[in-house]
Formats: C-alpha cells, structure tokens, sequence
C-alpha cells in the first residue's frame, strides 16, 4: 500500500499586489516648504475640487497639475527618481519611462476622509505624506479579489494570519514617507480624529499619478 503521508507539498505565489515603499530621512525642512508650497495653492484656489474627498466635511483637493509649478520641483524629482527604481525593479521596456500624468494634494481636517476609489488610466499612483499627526487616519488597501471576499475561510483563532491571507492592509501616515501601489487597487482614507490645535492637526499629503511614456 501507498503511504499516502510521504510527500512534498510546494506553495507557490502568482499574481502578487505589490506597494513600494520609501522613507525618506530627516525630512522636516523638506516637509516645512511642501506645506508652505500647499497652503500657498489653497490660498489662491480656496474652493478647489472634490473627489474621493468630501469638502462639506472641510478637506481641500488642489487642481491636479502640482507637477508643473516650480514650488513642487524638488517633490517631483523624488517621485522621478523613485519610479525609476521601480521600472528596473519590474524590467521595464528601457524605451519607456513612468512619468507623472497627475499630481494634487488634499489637506484633511478633522473629521475629514477619504471614500473608497481607485485611479483610472495610469499604471501607478502614489501619495506623499507632508504633515499627518496622531489619528490623522491611516490609508486602507483592500482586497483586490472580489471573489475571495465573497467565501473567506476560517482560521485558527488567536494567530497570526500569513499575508496572503490578508483582506485589507493600512499604512501610517507618517511624514516624509512615499507610498507608491497599482492604480487599479482599491483605497480609502480613515476620518482624521486629531486632537492637535489648530493647521496642526491637518493631514496634508500630495498624491500622484503615473504612466507609461515613450523616452
């Protein structure tokens, strides 16, 4: 008889969600102008737009060409250099770069979030975090596989799940951190529960978008 119990299981992993990843070090004066930069733009442009924001709530959405001023120049050479980290991570065409199509920013005050939403047409978005304090509200990834949320296993209670069996993921907004991640991936924002007085308590971040283009 066959022993059934004498042999090699192999896991295998396809179909990954990657999110990259950057902190930069000591980024405070960077941060400083960035803020300066963004309450320049609402100071000039105080209605602004709404998206996955909801302004009856307070937040502010810029328009969505901050590439393009020079006071987001240095912003802009940071996403450049990263995104090509990223086209070598993933063995890019060489004849294409990712380049940026989109960039605004949003500040959240308390009580501020974001819905749920993904970015049509770009290949990559990201968000830079200028100011978020304590309970300025995490962003939230959710599971990309409607199917596997529809019929979720059981797991053994008090473990550790392993990732692939996550359904969302949520990151801190910590400042001077890049989050970059598909544009197809579904994301939201947490309400902004800060209890700092004043613009200190705003969640002040610059998001982007990005796709492929011809060198």
């Amino acid at each position: 008889m066959m022993d059934i119990s004498n042999f090699k299981l192999t896991k295998r992993s396809y179909f990954p969600t990657l999110i990259f990843e950057i902190d930069l070090p000591q980024p405070e004066e960077f941060n400083k102008r960035l803020l300066a930069a963004v309450y320049a733009e609402r100071e000039r442009d105080q209605k602004g737009i709404e998206r996955s924001n909801i302004t009856v709530l307070g937040s502010w959405h810029s328009h969505n060409d901050l590439h393009k001023a020079a006071a987001f120049d240095e912003l802009t050479k940071l996403i450049n250099t990263a995104t090509a980290k990223i086209g070598a991570d993933q063995i890019y065409d060489e004849n294409y770069k990712l380049k940026i199509g989109t960039m605004w920013s949003i500040v959240n005050p308390p009580g501020g979030a974001n819905r749920s939403h993904i970015h049509p047409g770009c290949l990559w978005s990201g968000v830079y975090y200028i100011q978020a304090p304590a309970g300025a509200g995490n962003i939230e990834f959710l599971e990309p596989r409607t199917v596997h949320m529809m019929n979720q296993p059981r797991f053994q209670r008090n473990t550790k799940r392993a990732k692939e069996n996550w359904t969302k993921v949520r990151f801190d907004p910590v400042p001077g951190r890049m989050i970059i991640f598909p544009s197809w991936l579904y994301h939201s924002v947490d309400t902004n529960t800060s209890a700092e007085p004043g613009e200190k308590a705003h969640r002040v971040i610059v998001s982007f978008n990005l796709s492929q283009v011809k060198a």
